[in-house]
């Protein structure tokens, strides 16, 4: 190993051995529509952020669609979600234990008719975020908000 090779393995140790651990926050919820104070405990670094109201709305949204689109109400299945936090960004990843959205039916839009009843889940979540990111199987949602 030459000279310039062992510097840089001694470089690539010493940052990985003094850099800060950010880990994730792992939580889980019964899949039931009572969401509000879950929402809390996943924003509650954030309290005095700016983005708090949106944040708000965009998780209650992403967490109802969870329980009634993935769990199908389901009350035996739950829902996981991790919420990572660093000095750039703020992240949470939800997953329901569904079968996934198909990729043809992430539509970001709101509705043709103002007056359907439904239809406007993804497009306030996309609204909501800097970030989304939908796993292979369309089960797990990971939301990302800029600092």
């Amino acid at each position: 190993m030459s000279f310039f090779q062992g510097k840089i393995l001694l470089n690539f140790i010493t940052n990985l051995l003094y850099r800060p651990t950010i880990n994730w926050s792992n939580f889980e919820l019964d899949s039931s529509i009572q969401l509000n104070d879950f929402v809390d405990l996943l924003l509650e670094p954030l309290k005095t952020s700016q983005y708090s109201y949106r944040t708000r709305l965009g998780l209650h949204e992403a967490l109802i669609n969870a329980v009634t689109h993935g769990n199908k109400l389901d009350p035996k299945k739950s829902i996981r979600v991790r919420r990572i936090i660093t000095p750039n960004w703020c992240v949470w990843q939800i997953q329901d234990q569904g079968n996934g959205l198909e990729i043809k039916k992430r539509i970001y839009k709101l509705p043709e008719k103002l007056s359907a009843l439904n239809g406007r889940g993804l497009y306030i979540i996309n609204e909501c975020f800097d970030d989304i990111r939908w796993s292979n199987k369309g089960n797990r949602l990971q939301l990302a908000l800029k600092r």
